[in-house]
């Protein structure tokens, strides 16, 4: 009995130790390590890196717009197939529209004097030209100070998605919002897209770009701050709140995915419909996701092509886009129509000015046109994607930053708060938003900024972050 006895004890020790360790290495799991990388061109040069911020201004060359011209004039189009509308991609009727608005009446001087009514900066960080823009709220009241808000863009965007939020967030009361909170707002442009250099390096995926953008709020003189992000800003956003979870004093997001699937997720698929309160699920939760295949499964299947090619030979796929701007504009005018609203696919125009206009729609491209980004833009996917879903660190590493996620009714991939809450565990605010898409801060920047300021009043009234 005394031998049972010291093999009792053994597996105790033994359960214990493993326990103990399970502990320890989850309280120590709790962030992700900042990535120190340099993506310079060549060898790492020893002198130590210039952290000067410089004043940037879009500028643009006659020699620029007269081989775009040229190009938009030689343009081959394809026929479309009767009645096809955008369910085939985008429709090149609809195109040649485009392209002659383009040639005729669109005007990409003035447009850069649009882009241009923002203060923009250039610094270099990890061996590269990181470009961001930086508004400063223009009154604020007495004995108020703004706060520091990093928005993140994700692709087919950029920068210039956030253009008709900065005012709402810089100076609320101008636009009927309340100024109890007032930011000073900061759009990076990630590395590779828009007027950011792109990595000369393989391996820049988001925990970089969020290492980046974290060395950037640091160079600003922002210790604490908030963060705001959609499309791969919701990944690099939730990726800094992992890495620095002091400096977060909140994370909001317009999009939230959680890829570590367990097996009460897949039971929730199953048995959602019939059982929600089982699993948490609200009836605006059941109404977007079921009946499931056809909500969800096959709607990835069918949206998600690019991202299978992005992810694997970007710099195939990149090549006609980035020698043709009305290619380069197919490509993502087909982003804007479906993924702003999935039934815009039955519509001959795709339903583009429904939401949009063509000159914003145009700048956009614009920015990836002159700039030539789109091939690098691309490689993105590949470098968060390569390894498979599921591999990453921060992937099984959960955000324990006050959350705040904003969810739109027409975003590609609806992710119920019950699903939301195993990842981010500190979930201060979800609303299901009345109307909107994937590109909220273009699309509905009013609705974007209520919820962004609401969610920051919350924090703050609480004093959420403080509670580590």
């Amino acid at each position: 009995s005394s031998l049972a006895g010291v093999m009792l004890l053994e597996v105790f020790l033994v359960l214990g130790t493993v326990i103990v360790y399970f502990l320890l290495s989850r309280k120590k799991e709790e962030t992700l390590p900042f990535k120190e990388g340099w993506w310079g061109k060549g060898q790492k040069p020893d002198t130590e890196e210039d952290t000067t911020i410089r004043p940037f201004k879009v500028e643009t060359t006659e020699e620029e717009l007269s081989d775009l011209f040229r190009r938009l004039d030689q343009a081959r189009f394809t026929e479309p197939l009767e009645n096809s509308c955008f369910r085939y991609g985008t429709n090149s009727v609809y195109l040649r529209n485009v392209v002659s608005y383009w040639k005729n009446q669109f005007n990409w001087k003035k447009q850069v004097e649009v882009l241009n009514k923002y203060p923009q900066f250039k610094t270099k960080i990890q061996g590269i030209d990181i470009h961001f823009v930086h508004v400063k709220p223009p009154r604020l009241p007495e004995g108020q100070s703004a706060k520091p808000l990093l928005m993140v863009h994700g692709w087919p965007g950029s920068f210039y998605e956030f253009y008709k939020i900065i005012p709402l967030l810089t100076d609320p009361a101008s636009h009927g919002l309340s100024d109890e909170h007032i930011f000073e707002v900061i759009c990076p442009s990630i590395p590779g897209y828009g007027f950011s250099e792109a990595p000369h390096k393989k391996g820049f995926n988001s925990v970089s770009a969020a290492s980046v953008f974290y060395e950037l709020m640091l160079r600003l003189g922002f210790k604490e701050f908030y963060t705001q992000g959609g499309d791969w800003g919701w990944l690099i956003c939730t990726n800094l709140a992992q890495i620095a979870p002091n400096h977060v004093k909140g994370l909001h997001l317009n999009l939230a995915s959680v890829t570590n699937m367990g097996f009460s997720h897949l039971l929730s698929v199953l048995l959602g419909r019939c059982l929600p309160g089982l699993f948490g699920f609200q009836d605006e939760d059941v109404r977007r996701m079921f009946p499931f295949l056809k909500k969800v499964f096959y709607r990835i299947l069918l949206e998600s092509g690019y991202a299978h090619i992005q992810a694997t030979k970007p710099d195939t796929a990149g090549c006609g886009l980035n020698d043709s701007p009305v290619g380069l504009a197919a490509y993502i005018l087909e982003k804007f129509s479906t993924w702003t609203d999935p039934q815009f696919h039955n519509l001959e125009d795709g339903g583009l000015e429904r939401k949009f206009n063509l000159d914003d729609l145009l700048t956009n491209i614009m920015i990836y046109w002159v700039s030539g980004c789109i091939v690098s833009s691309m490689r993105f996917y590949k470098e968060n994607l390569q390894n498979g879903i599921g591999t990453q660190k921060h992937e099984r590493l959960t955000v324990q930053v006050p959350t705040g996620i904003a969810s739109f009714p027409n975003e590609i991939l609806h992710t119920p708060q019950a699903w939301a809450q195993k990842k981010y565990t500190n979930i201060v605010s979800f609303h299901f938003m009345p109307r909107g898409g994937h590109f909220a801060a273009l699309e509905e920047p009013e609705l974007l900024a209520q919820d962004v300021l609401q969610f920051v009043g919350k924090v703050e009234k609480e004093h959420l972050w403080r509670k580590k």
